[in-house]
Formats: C-alpha cells, structure tokens, sequence
C-alpha cells in the first residue's frame, strides 16, 4: 500500500544499503551528514500520498487499498493523464531536480508487468516482482552501463571479463554475479534494479552479460561506492537544492553476489536484453515521465529568471525580455511533446497504452541541447548578482546591516533577493548544479547515438514520398543511378 514517510526511514534504519562515503560504512543513512537532506525530502514526498489534498493525484484504488499512482496500469489515455498528473505533483515539488524519484521506475515496472509474456519463462517473476514492490511502495534505484575502462573494446576483451557484470555461475537456487556497473543515483532505495541498457554485442561468452534482475540494496556483496557531496552545508537558505535534494551517484559493485531465480528476469539472451525497453513499451514510459519532469523543471527555470529580472529592474530591458521569451519558447515546446505524446498514445501487442514515441523521442533528443542554454540564460540575466551571495550567517552577524542596505533590490529586501539568488546559484553554477547539467547532457545516453536511433527509426518514407509526388515521380518508375568511374 502506499507508504508513509515515517515507513520508508523506518525501512531504510532497519535496512540500510550497503553504502559506502569516504571509505566509511554509511550505517544509518537517515542520520548521515551527506544523505539525510535527500532521505528527508523522499520521505516528505511519500507523505504527500496521504495529504487529503494530494492522495487522489498520487494514488488509486483497488480493493480498498490505495497504491502509488505511477504503478497504475496503463490501459487507456485517460490512465496516461492520470499519471501524468502524479509526475507532475512529485516534479514541482522539488522543482523537477530530481532525476531518479520512485515514480521513474515504476513507470518502468509496470509496463514490464503489463507486457511481461516478452519475458518468456521469467514472465511470472516479473508479475510477482512488481506486485511485491505495488504491495509495499518500495523505492528502486538501478544501474546501467559498464565501467569507462576502455570503450574501444568489447565486454570480453577488457583487462577482466568480469569489469562488467556478468554470471559467474548458476545451481538450482539461483546465480552468482560478479563485476561493476554505473551509475545507481538515489542509491538510499529499497531495492537494486538491473536491466539491460546498452546495445551487447553477440560473441562466444556474451551471453553471461545478457542478464536482468532484482535484488534488496542490503544484499551480501553488493557495495554502492558512493562519489563526493556536492552538498557543502545544510543550510536551506545558503543551499536551497543541494541541502535537500543530492540524490548521490554511486559506482555499483557486485562482489560475487546471490541472485535468487524468482529475482531474475532475463537469463544469457542476449535478443531479449537488447530489444526489452522498446518492445514492452518501457522506453515510452520512463520517458514520459522525463518528459513531465523536465516540463516542471523548464516551468521552475522560467519563475526563476522572471522573478530575477523583476527583482532587479531589468525585466524592462529587450535583451531581458528576449531572453525570458526564449525560455517561454522552449517551455511551450516541451509542453507539446507532453501533450502529443498522449493524444497519439496506442496500445503496444500486450494491450499496454504507450505514449506516442515520436513525441518522446522529439523531447528526448531536444531537451540535453536546451538544458546548457536555459543555464546560460540565469547567468545572463543574473550577471555580478550570481557572485555577490553572502550567507545566512553574515545577515545575523555585525555587518547584517551593510548587506541589508547594499543587497536590497527593486522589489524584495536584501535577506530574499539574496535567498532568490543562491537558489539561482544552486541551480546553475554549484556543483549541484554543475552536475545537474551533465545529468541533462547524458540522461537517456550519448547524443550523437540517440540522434543515430533516432534516424534509424523514424519513419521519413511519407516526407520523402511527399517530395517525390510534387517532383512528378509518383507514376513513373524511379530513375537509375549509375555510378560513376
């Protein structure tokens, strides 16, 4: 049922992954330095599913019993909208700067469970999974892509086979797994998925890396070696976002890990692996909950650098409102992808609704090019006054009243413009918000690769036939081409 935030820092206390943070055993993740801010802040979000005002966005019912709305069957558009409108309530409460929330993979999960017959023999785990993780609202994080060792090669041919993650053996209880993956953000989660991501390459031994399973972030042998903070203070008005909302990036090691049978999803087959996102439907839903993240955090860039131009008498500048209008641009853009991507939904061969990929993809190979360029903008508009940021301490220490009287803006005092400021700061130049740019660069992959796929499989013949009519050629045979010396 739909877990309280009281229940979800109950679990992570009594579990707590097998996290590592400089070398130290992170043993309470509720009370750490670098993880209680994102912790908190989850746990605030799962109470949400209870707040009268919230429950029948974030949840529905079934049986008399209230479930995250995100694992909703998709089996119409109406359910697209109504998980759509989850996303959306989740986003904007953390100005869309959460990139991994529960919410992404459950859109995942359930689209597996609704087009589990591709699974084939693992069919049921996959039903029996995602029930498991519907019944106790669980929080999952995954990883993805091997580790940069040397990507001229293939999986067998780096220094150790097992640098990627690959089987190891297999007897009647299960399989032994051992090697590394990137990149578990939110590794503070209930649960570790692990899915095929990129395309693997047929060979003699490949197989041992076409796998995709489940396990507890607890299990024995598995360790999440977590990167240095970016958060440098817990303060909310010094560090409005990375005091709070620092998911974590971790580097996932397997060290000859248990995997149970009913825990694995796919098993050596390498078709499935390479072919499971798109054939069940998953890659539209993880997307479209992207593609509503990424509209409230264009929404939340757009309030920020209105109210930065307000603040400090420049929203009567051209070049101010040029540049405002240039983030309305791009906000009215990602807002038709959103709603095309529903008005074209269609059921995939399982009866599961997906939405329109050529809306998602459009978003998806869009918004890493529009991320740098929204950042530029904040520190255009915000020029010297994204420098000049003292902190909470100064406004309560003897010089407070300089910094109340030479702070002050056009419209807010000096204590706010600089709150306005720092959240600015925050988004666009920290760390955080330096990772979070890389984040946008990256999310769904190379953007030259996805650019590839994106070729590959549009379909342009109806254009190229368009152009071929108006050129006359519709009813004559097209002509030859004949190569030349």
């Amino acid at each position: 049922m739909a877990r309280t935030g009281k229940e979800y820092l109950q679990a992570l206390k009594e579990n707590p992954p097998n996290l590592w943070y400089k070398g130290q055993k992170v043993e309470d993740p509720t009370a750490h330095p670098v993880f209680r801010g994102i912790v908190h802040a989850l746990a605030q979000m799962y109470d949400m599913q209870h707040d009268p005002r919230y429950r029948d966005t974030l949840t529905y019912e079934q049986n008399g019993q209230r479930y995250a709305m995100s694992l909703l069957p998709a089996k119409s558009k109406e359910d697209l909208a109504r998980r759509s409108a989850a996303y959306k309530l989740w986003a904007d409460a953390h100005l869309g700067m959460m990139g991994r929330s529960p919410d992404y993979l459950n859109a995942v999960l359930m689209a597996f469970q609704e087009s589990a017959e591709f699974f084939g023999p693992y069919a049921d785990n996959v039903r029996r999974y995602v029930q498991h993780v519907r019944e106790k609202d669980l929080a999952t994080t995954h990883c993805l892509t091997n580790p940069q060792v040397n990507r001229a090669k293939s999986n067998l041919e780096q220094p150790d086979p097992y640098i990627p993650l690959g089987v190891v053996s297999e007897n009647e209880k299960g399989i032994v797994v051992r090697g590394a993956r990137m990149l578990s953000t939110l590794p503070t989660a209930d649960e570790l998925l692990v899915f095929p991501s990129t395309l693997l390459k047929e060979g003699p031994g490949a197989d041992k890396y076409a796998i995709a399973f489940a396990i507890p972030t607890n299990t024995p042998g598995l360790h999440f070696i977590s990167r240095e903070s970016m958060a440098v203070g817990d303060s909310s008005f010094d560090y409005p976002l990375s005091s709070r909302l620092e998911e974590m990036d971790c580097l996932t090691v397997f060290d000859d890990v248990f995997v149970p049978w009913e825990r694995v999803f796919i098993y050596k087959d390498l078709q499935r692996c390479n072919t499971a996102y798109a054939e069940t439907g998953a890659l539209m839903h993880m997307a479209h909950q992207v593609v509503v993240l990424k509209n409230a955090k264009t929404e939340a860039f757009l309030g920020l650098v209105s109210l930065i131009g307000e603040t400090i008498g420049a929203d009567t500048f051209p070049h101010v409102q040029e540049k405002i209008a240039e983030v309305i641009v791009y906000l009215e853009a990602m807002k038709g992808f959103w709603a095309r991507a529903e008005r074209d939904a269609k059921p995939n061969k399982y009866g599961l609704f997906c939405p329109d990929r050529g809306a998602i993809d459009g978003a998806r190979n869009l918004y890493p090019r529009l991320y740098p360029r929204i950042n530029e903008i904040v520190q255009q508009i915000g020029a010297s006054g994204m420098i000049t940021l003292p902190s909470e301490a100064d406004f309560d220490s003897p010089v407070g009243p300089h910094l109340e009287k030479f702070l002050q803006s056009a419209t807010l005092p000096a204590r706010e413009r600089v709150q306005l400021f720092r959240l600015a700061w925050d988004m666009t130049m920290s760390g955080f918000g330096a990772r979070q740019t890389l984040y946008e660069r990256f999310f769904f992959g190379d953007p030259v690769r996805m650019y590839q796929t994106l070729y590959s499989v549009y379909d342009k013949e109806p254009y190229k036939q368009r152009i071929r009519a108006y050129l006359g050629w519709q009813n004559q045979a097209q002509p030859e081409v004949v190569a030349s010396d």
